[in-house]
Formats: structure tokens, C-alpha cells, sequence
């Protein structure tokens, strides 16, 4: 594998109308559905397609078929699987601590949940990563733009701006890299998702972040006789993001909510929201809460294979950083 491989740098996607029957008609009608290249088509579900592209059941068979042959989306070895994940790379948080307690930052391939009560510091890592991830790799970016799904109205491009005088950066190539979708509904949200697979194809995202990812889904399914319907609904959005995260191998970031947790007796009395599909969907799941000012504290409780620990870092003019006792 070369260097540029290691940095995380992908084989250009393949085209769909690189299988075998595939022309301009069917390959229009799969990427106006959102599937835009053969890696995609390989990890969509065969339901999915029949729905948003409206090909028939048989011709659907056919070309998932192909694309999985296509991409060897069957058994790999351990060793191969090794390889591909050295073309994760991961791009910092803007405090070394953090960073550190992530075991080297925000990873591409993977899923990381920030859980919180309200002004803990969620959506002031959001904006930071916006800015960070767009950074060259040799600078602990992504060298990406960033997609940013603002379901509460918590995106701020003031915020960006001064988060990027703050690190020394032009702030306006950095807010045009950054593409903002105001989501109004959880049926709005899983729509511009699909879209995102486009999207993230042609303007060569690295970043994708939801905040918050549960609010809306929590606010239009009300009562536990809709509880089964809502998880099944964030169930489907969460497996969409991770193949997004696989497929085009970028970071996915989303915050969550706080919930008190009666049954606990000790410690910290809040629980993440979203119950156990939320829990098994996430890679690493990240819970803040308030500490002294303008400090926070960062716990990683769930992880698999990053140890339990914690950290405290600052909200500051650059968005996040070391508390002041941790800086060098």
C-alpha cells in the first residue's frame, strides 16, 4: 500500500455504468435516487432500491448482484480487513486531550456520538470538527468538506468565522466548504440522507454531522404505541449513515440527547436517549457534562476497543480546546 493510501486516500468509485447492462437511462434513474456509484449500489438494500429507483424486483436482484461481485463485498480474510483500515485517518477535535482520549481523534468509517444535556458542549465540537476536518491530513484534517444537518437551529456560521480568525485560518473558504441542511421533520431528515450519497460523491465530503440526531424522532413519536415504529425509522437512518461512512470512507458525527435515568442511584444520573438501537448503531460514544466556567468533561463509555476514560477540555474562541492547567 502506498503513502497516499495510508493517508487515507480511496481507488476513484467505480461508475455504474461499469455493470454489465447498465446504460444512461437506468444509471440517471439510480443516481437521481441518491446511488450515484457501483460501491453504493453494493451496500443498498434490495427493498430501498425498488422503492426510490423504481427498477422491478428482478432487475434489482440483478444489479446488487453485480455491484457486491463487482466490489468482493463477500468474506474477507482478517489481513484484508487490517489493510482497509489503514486508509482510516482521523482528524483532530482542536484539543490534544481529547484528541488523546479518542486515540488520536474523530475517525473516518466509523460513527461518533456525543450525548449531553444542553449546553455541555455538543454542538461547539460540531462546529469545530466543520472547520478542523476541512484541514490537510498533515494537519490533522480530512482534506474535505463537511455536511451538516442542523435539526434544532444550532448551526451558527458566526461561530465558524470566529473559530477560524481564532485558529489563524480564512474563514470563507472554509463556511463555503461547509454545506448546511436545515432539517425540519424526521421524515425530512431520512430524505436529505439519501441525498447525501450524491452529494457526498460529487463535492468529495469527509465529514457528516447530525444535530441532533434523535430530536425529531423523539418529538413526532409520542407515547410508547409509537415507540416501535420510531426505532424501526432510527434503526434504517443509523445503518444509512454508516454505509455512508463506510462507502465513501468519511467521519460521521452526531449528538444526542440526555435522558434522567431513574433506576440510577450512583453517578451520573442521565442516560443517552434512543435506547439500545441507538447503543449498538454508534462506534464510539462520547457523554459531556459541565464542569467549572467554560470547562467541559468528555467520558468515552462505549467503544470497541478505545478503554474507558475521560478528559477535560475548554469551549474557547476556537471553538474547543485544552483547559488552561492542560495546556503545554
Amino acid at each position: 500500500m502506498s503513502e497516499g493510501e495510508d493517508q487515507g486516500q480511496q481507488k476513484k468509485p467505480l461508475k455504474l455504468t461499469d455493470l454489465e447492462g447498465v446504460g444512461d437511462a437506468t444509471a440517471k434513474r439510480l443516481r437521481d435516487a441518491g446511488i450515484g456509484s457501483v460501491e453504493t449500489l453494493a451496500i443498498t438494500p434490495l427493498r430501498e432500491l425498488i422503492q426510490r429507483a423504481g427498477l422491478g424486483e428482478q432487475t434489482a436482484l440483478k444489479l446488487s448482484s453485480m455491484a457486491r461481485d463487482l466490489v468482493g463485498s463477500g468474506f474477507i480474510s482478517a489481513l484484508e480487513l487490517y489493510q482497509k483500515r489503514k486508509g482510516m485517518i482521523r482528524c483532530t477535535t482542536g484539543s490534544k486531550v481529547l484528541d488523546k482520549l479518542l486515540a488520536g481523534g474523530i475517525e473516518t468509517q466509523a460513527m461518533t456520538e456525543l450525548v449531553g444535556e444542553y449546553g455541555t458542549g455538543k454542538t461547539q465540537i460540531c462546529l469545530t470538527l466543520s472547520v478542523t476536518a476541512q484541514l490537510p491530513p498533515e494537519k490533522g484534517g480530512l482534506g474535505g468538506g463537511v455536511i451538516f444537518f442542523d435539526t434544532e437551529g444550532t448551526f451558527s456560521s458566526e461561530r465558524i468565522y470566529e473559530i477560524c480568525q481564532a485558529m489563524g485560518l480564512d474563514p470563507e473558504p472554509i463556511l463555503n466548504g461547509i454545506l448546511i441542511s436545515r432539517v425540519y421533520t424526521s421524515d425530512h431528515q431520512i430524505l436529505l440522507l439519501e441525498q447525501a450519497f450524491k452529494i457526498c460523491q460529487e463535492e468529495g465530503i469527509k465529514l457528516v454531522v447530525v444535530d441532533s440526531l434523535i430530536s425529531h424522532f423523539r418529538g413526532e413519536y409520542v407515547g410508547r404505541e409509537s415507540l416501535s415504529e420510531r426505532q424501526q425509522n432510527l434503526n434504517s437512518y443509523l445503518h444509512k449513515l454508516m454505509r455512508l461512512a463506510e462507502v465513501f470512507n468519511l467521519a460521521v458525527v452526531v449528538t444526542n440527547q440526555a435522558q434522567a435515568d431513574p433506576a440510577q442511584f450512583f453517578g451520573n444520573p442521565n442516560k443517552p436517549a434512543g435506547g439500545h438501537v441507538l447503543a449498538h448503531a454508534c462506534t464510539h460514544r462520547i457523554m459531556l457534562r459541565r464542569s467549572k466556567g467554560q470547562k467541559r468533561i468528555a467520558q468515552i463509555f462505549d467503544s470497541p476497543y478505545i478503554p474507558f476514560g475521560e478528559c477535560v477540555f475548554q469551549i474557547s474562541k476556537k471553538g474547543i480546546e485544552d483547559a488552561e492547567e492542560d495546556k503545554d
